[in-house]
């Protein structure tokens, strides 16, 4: 895998292209206003390295927990991550893009959420009790959603439950490149969509009964929004319950996706379009183009969606939307009126951000450091 000016062993192959020059766009493509300086803010706090840790939740008791690719899950505490609370790296692989992916706790932490991929490289989406103490129980682990991947990059795999205390699921396109399969724009698949669905109220799930396709012949009842090519990491804001996403692109630009809480049934136009400019065909009528857009022409090749900062330790963040790339790995920022700032600080090869129950965010370095994101 080629990755710009950064080398990491055992990275994800998220890189089909490189980028540098940023493009701020309304929805109409015209250019933002200028970015505002926002270098001195912050400081990354190093507490833990992991083994390649690729998601992170806040979970019972006020801890987050950490999940590494090879398939273990720990808990970090003041002395760093503890051992393993749950293994299940003989499950999965970490070839090309896989392994395990995304962790999600439900609102009440009673149970915990794991996606990954499995042997044969296909999504499957798992569920385990927890104690009242914070401890899974193995044996209580049962499958809620299995899909079929036809290659090995682009499985999404992005777990969140939303202000509706419904799980959303995010899913790639299937992989290789361009989409061969058309997957984004086919409402008869779940690949290339986000997915609610409701794991506690049927075997093996049941679909909310005010998801936008339920009843429509030809389409797939879990699905919210379509047209999305990578959406490896998304997040709620928990201020509005909007919903954020950041869209790995394919050869021209990355995009950051923005849907006010409830908004059911978008079209993020991939694979018609990648960002606000055509791909393959005409842009489709309901196209909802990206908040923000990035070209992928240099050291910035693969977005990685964040938060929407809510803590309370820098107040002037708060209401802006954190987001990195995976191979520069500068922090930045959007303010409420689409302005990109950069933070000055490097995260490594930014494979996720996690948001602690005090609203503080971390970011987790694929090469193995986690850190806090602290006042300067």
């Amino acid at each position: 895998m080629r990755t710009p000016g950064r080398v990491v062993t055992g990275a994800l192959s998220l890189v089909l292209a490189a980028g540098a020059a940023v493009a701020c766009t309304d929805p109409a493509g015209e250019a933002g206003p200028p970015a505002p300086v926002r270098s001195g803010l912050v400081r990354l706090t190093e507490v833990a390295t992991a083994d390649a840790p690729s998601a992170g939740v806040a979970g019972p008791g006020g801890t987050v927990w950490i999940a590494e690719r090879p398939g273990r899950v720990r808990v970090l505490g003041r002395g760093g991550l503890g051992p393993p609370v749950l293994d299940i790296s003989g499950e999965t692989t970490t070839d090309g893009e896989r392994g395990l992916l995304g962790i999600a706790f439900d609102p009440d932490f009673t149970h915990l959420y794991l996606s990954y991929t499995d042997r044969e490289g296909h999504t499957v989406v798992d569920e385990l009790a927890v104690t009242g103490a914070g401890d899974p129980r193995p044996e209580t682990r049962r499958t809620v959603l299995t899909q079929q991947q036809p290659y090995a990059n682009h499985n999404g795999g992005d777990l969140s439950f939303g202000p509706d205390q419904m799980l959303y699921i995010g899913l790639g396109d299937g992989g290789s490149g361009g989409d061969p399969h058309g997957n984004g724009q086919d409402l008869g698949t779940l690949l290339g969509k986000l997915l609610r669905i409701d794991p506690a109220a049927g075997r093996p799930y049941s679909v909310p009964g005010d998801n936008p396709f339920v009843g429509r012949s030809g389409a797939r009842p879990e699905i919210w929004a379509y047209g999305l090519r990578n959406p490896w990491r998304f997040s709620f804001d928990a201020g509005t319950g909007d919903l954020w996403i950041g869209d790995v692109g394919q050869s021209t630009q990355e995009e950051v996706n923005r849907l006010a809480a409830g908004t059911a049934g978008a079209n993020f136009g991939w694979s018609a379009m990648e960002g606000t400019g055509p791909f393959n065909g005409d842009e489709p009528a309901d196209h909802v183009p990206p908040v923000f857009e990035y070209q992928t022409t240099g050291e910035r090749c693969s977005v990685t969606g964040g938060y929407v900062y809510r803590g309370g330790a820098i107040p002037q963040l708060r209401g802006d939307y954190l987001f990195s790339d995976y191979c520069e790995g500068q922090l930045r920022t959007l303010d409420p009126q689409g302005r990109q700032g950069d933070l000055g600080v490097d995260g490594g090869a930014v494979v996720a951000f996690a948001q602690g129950p005090d609203r503080e965010l971390y970011v987790l370095d694929l090469s193995g450091p986690v850190y806090r994101i602290d006042p300067a």
